[in-house]
């Protein structure tokens, strides 16, 4: 028996249930069998006003699996750096595709998103955030293509990275850590710290950068390496990040007789080299900060942590947040206000002067 109507048409199959189909632009679609009459005719209601809102899915569209999906989107993504595909790849290999991998686009339900992120944020928080937004960019797309009605990424906050509070370094540690690193690596150390630099910022810096004369450094490109340990150079990500910082005074002749002594002589020359002569290389820095953080007893500050120390000190001498910007680099002001807080130094200067102007009225008995 098959009972017809407006739009498609259902008919009672032999098992008792009722199966439902319609008809789009000449091509035929099941529409599932489902229990009674009334469901069936419900279900194609449902379609028939999707259809007439423009919001209707072909079926057979979310059936590609988010694997080849998200391969094409990545391979598609022409507007990446070559850094951030690098990161892309390596979160689909490593943490999406080996438990989401093989289902269909339709088969992604937000509850299975949300074990997935939960079972990956157990051990790796910073990771699942990620790779979580990179899912969500990649489905997301995948509704504007017309693929899915709504994206099953909907677990509130899952996104968001919550790092713990960085901890910075004091003055005499700063000074400790310097005299630690080899001579020809200190001024990596006074450089993170007093002009705020990153690491390859510090890697990509050039002698054509360094204006002595001006007591002015220029960011114009970093230098960093792939995955594979290729090297890579290329400008700021953002304008903000290509900045001319002044340099304390202090630190002006320090960087000249490093240029004497470690640097080459051309123009375009990297500022730092290995003994060797060559540029210097992430892994030889690593390790040899790592041997002078040990050396101080502080093993638990990176280097990036010293770029952290500069800023907080920077904010405590009185650095306004647009001031914080253009030094740090940032393009946002939430970035700078990360250093909004007190440090041990800035702390004591502020006791001692609290003391200057409390003394003259305070006499030995109160208390």
């Amino acid at each position: 028996m098959t009972a017809r109507r407006h739009f498609g048409s259902v008919r009672k199959r032999s098992s008792g249930r009722w199966q439902a189909v319609y008809r789009v632009e000449g091509r035929m679609h099941s529409a599932g069998v489902h229990r009674s009459k009334a469901d069936a005719l419900a279900h194609l209601s449902t379609i028939e006003v999707d259809l007439r809102r423009g919001v209707w899915i072909d079926p057979r569209s979310g059936q590609r699996r988010l694997h080849d999906y998200a391969d094409q989107w990545l391979n598609q993504r022409q507007d990446l750096a070559f850094r951030t595909k690098e990161l892309y790849r390596h979160l689909l290999d490593r943490h999406i595709f080996p438990s989401l991998g093989q289902v269909t686009l339709t088969g992604l339900t937000p509850s299975a998103i949300r074990s997935w992120h939960a079972n990956l944020a157990t051990a790796h928080p910073s990771t699942a955030a990620k790779a979580y937004r990179l899912l969500s960019a990649i489905l997301r797309t995948a509704v504007a293509d017309g693929l899915l009605v709504s994206s099953p990424c909907r677990t509130k906050g899952a996104g968001v990275e919550r790092p713990a509070e960085r901890p910075t370094a004091s003055i005499a540690e700063v000074t400790a850590l310097e005299a630690a690193m080899p001579e020809h690596l200190r001024l990596i150390v006074a450089l993170a710290t007093w002009c705020q630099l990153r690491r390859a910022e510090l890697l990509g810096l050039r002698r054509q950068d360094v204006d002595l004369d001006h007591r002015m450094l220029r960011i114009e490109q970093s230098r960093t390496y792939t995955m594979h340990g290729a090297s890579l150079v290329k400008g700021p990500k953002t304008a903000a990040g290509r900045r001319v910082i002044a340099l304390p005074t202090f630190l002006v002749k320090q960087i000249a007789e490093h240029l004497d002594r470690f640097a080459g002589p051309e123009p375009e020359d990297f500022v730092f080299r290995g003994k060797t002569g060559i540029p210097l290389t992430a892994n030889v820095l690593q390790m040899s900060w790592q041997r002078a953080r040990a050396r101080v007893g502080r093993t638990d500050l990176r280097l990036h942590d010293l770029r952290h120390t500069g800023l907080t000190l920077a904010t405590a001498s009185g650095a306004t947040t647009v001031e914080l910007m253009h030094r740090a680099g940032h393009s946002s002001s939430v970035a700078a206000m990360r250093y909004q807080h007190a440090t041990r130094d800035r702390d004591r200067i502020l006791a001692d002067a609290i003391e200057v102007l409390v003394s003259p009225f305070r006499t030995d008995d109160v208390g």
